[in-house]
């Protein structure tokens, strides 16, 4: 098995690859290591593809992917943990602003002190403020409500040991949140790594500021899976619960009020209201009914899951 593996998702970045492929072969070179590169073009429009066959036609270490349209980057992650084969498998972005010259390290870190996945940081981010603003807003929500103690969660730079990689799924666009899925598969020891930052050199950014939004959207589906993915009755039954029991208890004080009121004379309300002209009975009502649903939709999730072919595939580490 190979050193490292090398995958890199792109889109249109035409102008860099060369220039990232020449990079990476001098930092692999100097060092010794035996490594495969993985170029995966995400539906790119440009002319890309005809740049990852020519290198590859001079290259025997390069691998390429091209998807028929963009599919996304957590996407172009699956195929390239599918088929990546190293013992340490690294990924990074195309557009020349992480540096291969990391990658060493990156590698020493996994084999030597032994992190399950070591996530990069970029110190000096050489982005403009409509990019780091949120970015560090982001980072600080992802890392109190996982636990994970990382500063830079969005960096694509980062490295994984071999188990890691092929412990979780990637999809929708979790690629920001793998740290979060390996803590979830049983994998720790997580670290982090200032890496060196550049300013882009060729075309421009492909993410937009929705990603913040879908960012927060995942990370809320990922926390649930974490918790309830295997149990939704635990949540969903337990809010339906005391959702129900509320709103059935407003109904037993309105009908102790109006026994009171109307039968044996000695209510609280001088000026009494039938009950169904009171809005407090409609509350009443939704409370009842929202925590019905809850609780049956808590009850058929738990079905699911139980029938699931997935609900006892556990990821065992070792069998003595």
């Amino acid at each position: 098995m190979k050193n490292i593996a090398l995958v890199i998702p792109l889109y249109n970045e035409e102008e860099s690859l060369t220039e990232l492929h020449t990079w990476i072969k001098k930092v692999m070179d100097e060092n010794n290591l035996t490594y495969e590169l993985w170029l995966i073009s995400d539906g790119s429009t440009d002319k890309s593809w005809d740049i990852i066959t020519k290198i590859q036609e001079n290259d025997a270490h390069v691998r390429g992917i091209k998807f028929r349209r963009n599919f996304g980057k957590s996407a172009a992650l699956y195929v390239g943990f599918d088929r990546a084969e190293a013992e340490v498998i690294i990924t990074m972005d195309a557009d020349l602003q992480d540096s291969p010259e990391e990658i060493p390290e990156l590698y020493k870190m996994i084999k030597q002190e032994g992190y399950d996945l070591v996530s990069g940081w970029k110190q000096n981010r050489k982005d403009p403020l409509s990019k780091t603003i949120p970015t560090k807003l982001f980072n600080k929500a992802t890392s109190l409500m996982s636990g994970i103690k990382l500063k830079d969660f969005n960096c694509g730079l980062k490295a994984y040991r071999y188990e890691v990689i092929k412990s979780i799924e990637v999809y929708g666009e979790m690629h920001r949140y793998i740290p979060v899925m390996a803590k979830r598969a049983g994998f720790m020891k997580i670290g982090e790594k200032p890496v060196k930052h550049f300013p882009r050199k060729y075309g421009t950014t492909k993410f937009g500021l929705e990603r913040f939004i879908n960012g927060l959207l995942d990370l809320v589906s990922i926390m649930f899976m974490s918790k309830f993915g295997k149990r939704p009755m635990h949540l969903f039954g337990t809010l339906g619960f005391f959702t129900f029991v509320f709103g059935f208890g407003i109904g037993i004080y309105l009908s102790l009020d109006w026994l009171m009121t109307f039968v044996l004379g000695c209510g609280f309300n001088e000026s009494y209201y039938p009950i169904t002209q009171r809005p407090i009975f409609y509350f009443s009502l939704m409370f009842i009914i929202v925590g019905t649903q809850m609780f049956l939709s808590g009850f058929v999730a738990e079905i699911l899951v139980r029938n699931s072919t997935k609900a006892n595939n556990y990821d065992i580490e070792k069998i003595q």
